[in-house]
Formats: structure tokens, C-alpha cells, sequence
């Protein structure tokens, strides 16, 4: 261990080991440690189930009608992937696609006045949706096809709205929409957790739905993606590619003491031993000093053994609940897998409920998502606190990644990891001049 790395990466969440991964292919030379015995950080899976019930202090252990404790693998941080977005292009960049089976997601929802609906996001699905009336299905119909055709190099698609300062509430307002449509628009299309964005200019808010809209005409029921045998899966395709490109890694290793000269890294010490580094990059859990806190986010882990009422029996699907719809600030987010992601035994569902916390009554706070899930077998609370970084690294080339949000996607957690790379290689990763690879997630070859 006593050599001279261009990068130490501590912990193997997935942010971790995507960057890692990234900085490996890159040529730069890594050495990956961990302080537990497992991959994944606070991102992984847990398995068996026998884990999952001593990991949330349930001493009595799970009853024989769970199955067998080995079929389950249970993602304490719950988040799916979008088909076109970001996460994906990373897979393909780095070929670990190659070590991962995915599954479509079967449907995406939204809640209104108690109920869920199918989310409309094709010019068809607007037309058959009862969630709006007659009228209202031409607006939002015209709005959707205005979305699609938006360029924001063509002034010809703009129809008057100008990109850099045309607000959101604007668009809305010239398509003449209701707030039920603003709310699941905004909030299951745009994937935004507030209504923040309704006064920030438009460009951002059409580029999300176009997202949806590309990612869903990928594969059909939805625009979302999940891993066979649970997120778990990710961060150890990294750790693998990693590998490949001469990455070294350390699980079960104790990290001592991030080594400074001058405000500026240099090492880190792990069990009397000094590896030396330029470059540093690790989750909040190793630098306590030098993050804030920033919110906290509630998960209810629930385990059933019924598919969510009113969604046709999905064995997967999202549910999102726009805040305005409960008198809330951030959204409340359910996503279900179940046996058919080789997740759960046999007849079993995993539904996991989270959000931002706004009460001193988080467990109060996701209510009206349970009850969607009503009857549950089995409940696993875990809040967890929200951490960022104080500064930039620039000074003391440590980078630290966000912990996760309560959102049901990767967004957000790459616009971190390309953030953290901007910071430290001075540029951008740049999706659009990376090696294309000609297969998609499904290793089927482009048309």
C-alpha cells in the first residue's frame, strides 16, 4: 500500500465508484479503500434478509412466510434509472453495461385528490388520460407537442418564448394550463422535488420532460431502468471496470487519517501504512469536518405481498406525489420492485416511500404514501441526514461527493459525480464526444 496514487477514492457508494471508474479508463492510477466489509456505501443492497431485519435492530428476525433470506436484496437507497439520462451514458462510456442486466420499469404514477393515475407523457396517453377533462387534454396536448419540438439552437420552435428568460409559469400560462397539469408536469414529468422552478427560466424545465419523453419512447412502459439483483449491482460494475484498468482495491480497511501539508492532501493512513495521493475523493462519512448538514430524508423500506392497488398489477413501478397535493414543500417519491427483479422471493414486493424531511414528524410526513401500500407486512424506517461539502476542494484537492436525495432517480447523483469531475480534472465530462458505443443497455446494436 506504501506507494503513490494520482487519486484515493474512500467508500464504494455509487458516486464513488463511478468516478473512480471514470478516472481509471481515464489512465490515471486509483487506489479504491472502504472501511466495511461490503460494497456500496450507504447506497447498496441488502442481503440476505436476515441482514436487513439486524440492520434495523428487528432482533426476532424475519417469519418463514419472507421466504428464503437469500433471495432477497434490498437497496437501502431506492432510485431507478432514466433510460436516456445520465447514469445510462455513463454505463455505456465505461462498458459496464457488460456486467448488468436491467429490466423496464412496468409503469410511472401520480397522485391526485387521493388517487393514482397513470402519468400521461405521449401525445396518445394525454388524449386517454382521466386525469384531465376534454379541454384541458388539447391544451396540454399542444404544450407536449411545442416540448418535442423545442430546439433551443432554432428560434423557428420557440413560439415567442425565450429560453434564457421566459418563465416556466410563463409556458404554462401561454398553453393556458391548470394546476392539476403544472403539478404532474412539473413534478412527475420534470422530475422536480419543489415548485422552485416555476419562476427560473424554461429551458431547464422542457429539456427534463424531453428527457422523459425520449427515455420513455426507448422501451414503452416507462422511462425508467433497474438493475437485476438491486442497485447493488452498480457500484460493483464500477469496482470491476475499475479493476480492469489497473484500479487497486481495499475493502474492510480503516481509514486512520487523511494526511494534509500545507491545506493541501497528500495521503491517507490506514492501519500504520501511508498511501500517497494528488488527488482525493470520498463520501461525507469520511471527512465529518469538513461537510455541513444540510436537511435530513425519511425512507420507509416496506415488504409486501400484493402489487400496489390501481396500477394494473405492476410488478414495478414509480409513484410520485406532487407536494401541492398533500400541502407540502418537496414531493413524497414511492418506487416498487418486487420478485421479478430477483430482489424478493417469490409473491413478494419491495415499496420504499421517501422524502425531504419539513417536520419534527417525518414517519407523520410520508403517511399518504403507506396507505397506497396498505396492508404491509413488514416496515424498515431509516432518516438520514443530508450532507454536502463546505468547499469546493480546490484548495485542498479533496472532493467530497452529496449524500442521496430523496428523488427516485440518478439525476441528481450525476450532476454531482460531473461536478466533482469539472472540479478536478478542470474540464467537463463530455458526454457528446465520448467513445459512442453502438449497443444499447439491452445490447441490442442501434438501428
Amino acid at each position: 500500500m506504501d506507494e503513490e496514487y494520482d487519486v484515493i477514492v474512500l467508500g464504494t457508494g455509487l458516486t464513488e465508484c463511478i468516478l473512480s471508474g471514470i478516472m481509471s479508463v481515464n489512465g490515471k492510477k486509483v487506489l479504491h479503500m472502504d472501511r466495511n466489509p461490503y460494497y456500496g456505501g450507504e447506497s447498496s443492497s441488502i442481503t440476505p434478509l436476515e441482514e436487513l431485519y439486524k440492520r434495523f435492530q428487528l432482533l426476532e428476525g424475519p417469519p418463514e412466510a419472507m421466504g428464503r433470506g437469500r433471495d432477497w436484496n434490498v437497496d437501502l437507497i431506492p432510485k431507478f434509472l432514466m433510460a436516456n439520462g445520465q447514469l445510462v451514458k455513463m454505463l455505456l462510456y465505461t462498458e459496464v453495461t457488460r456486467y448488468l442486466d436491467f429490466k423496464v420499469v412496468e409503469g410511472s404514477f401520480v397522485y391526485k385528490g387521493g388517487k393514482i393515475y397513470k402519468v400521461p407523457s405521449t401525445e396518445t396517453e394525454a388524449l386517454a388520460s382521466n386525469l384531465m377533462g376534454m379541454f384541458e387534454k388539447r391544451r396540454f396536448r399542444k404544450f407536449l407537442v411545442f416540448v418535442a419540438n423545442f430546439d433551443e439552437n432554432d428560434p423557428k420552435t420557440f413560439e415567442g418564448v425565450d429560453p434564457q428568460s421566459t418563465s416556466m409559469r410563463d409556458v404554462y400560462r401561454k398553453f393556458d394550463l391548470g394546476q392539476d397539469v403544472i403539478d404532474f408536469t412539473g413534478h412527475a414529468l420534470a422530475l422536480y422535488r419543489t415548485d422552485d422552478y416555476l419562476d427560473q427560466p424554461c429551458l431547464e424545465t422542457i429539456n427534463r420532460i424531453k428527457l422523459y419523453s425520449e427515455s420513455l419512447a426507448r422501451y414503452g412502459k416507462s422511462p425508467y431502468l433497474y438493475p437485476l439483483y438491486g442497485l447493488g449491482e452498480l457500484p460493483q460494475g464500477f469496482a470491476r471496470l475499475s479493476a480492469i484498468y489497473g484500479g487497486t482495491y481495499m475493502l474492510n480497511k480503516p481509514v486512520d487519517d487523511i494526511i494534509m501539508e500545507n491545506g493541501k492532501v497528500v495521503g491517507v493512513k490506514s492501519e500504520g501504512e501511508v498511501a500517497r495521493c494528488k488527488q482525493l475523493i470520498c463520501d461525507p462519512s469520511y471527512i465529518p469536518d469538513r461537510v455541513r448538514k444540510a436537511g435530513q430524508v425519511i425512507r420507509i423500506i416496506c415488504i409486501l405481498s400484493h402489487p400496489i392497488k390501481n396500477t394494473n398489477d405492476a410488478n414495478s413501478c414509480q409513484i410520485i406525489i406532487p407536494q401541492n397535493q398533500v400541502n407540502r414543500k418537496s414531493d413524497i417519491y414511492v418506487c416498487m420492485i418486487s420478485y421479478a427483479h430477483n430482489v424478493a422471493a417469490q409473491g413478494k414486493y419491495v415499496a420504499i416511500a421517501s422524502t425531504t424531511v419539513e417536520t419534527a414528524e417525518p414517519e407523520k410526513e410520508v403517511e399518504p404514501a403507506l396507505e397506497l401500500l396498505e396492508p404491509i407486512d413488514q416496515k424498515f424506517v431509516a432518516i438520514s441526514d443530508l450532507y454536502e461539502p463546505i468547499d469546493d476542494g480546490s484548495e485542498s484537492q479533496v472532493f467530497c461527493s452529496c449524500s442521496y436525495d430523496a428523488t427516485t432517480h440518478f439525476e441528481t447523483t450525476c450532476n454531482d459525480i460531473k461536478d466533482i469531475y469539472k472540479r478536478m480534472a478542470g474540464s467537463a465530462f463530455d458526454f457528446e464526444n465520448m467513445k459512442r458505443k453502438q449497443n444499447d443497455v439491452f445490447g441490442e446494436a442501434d438501428q
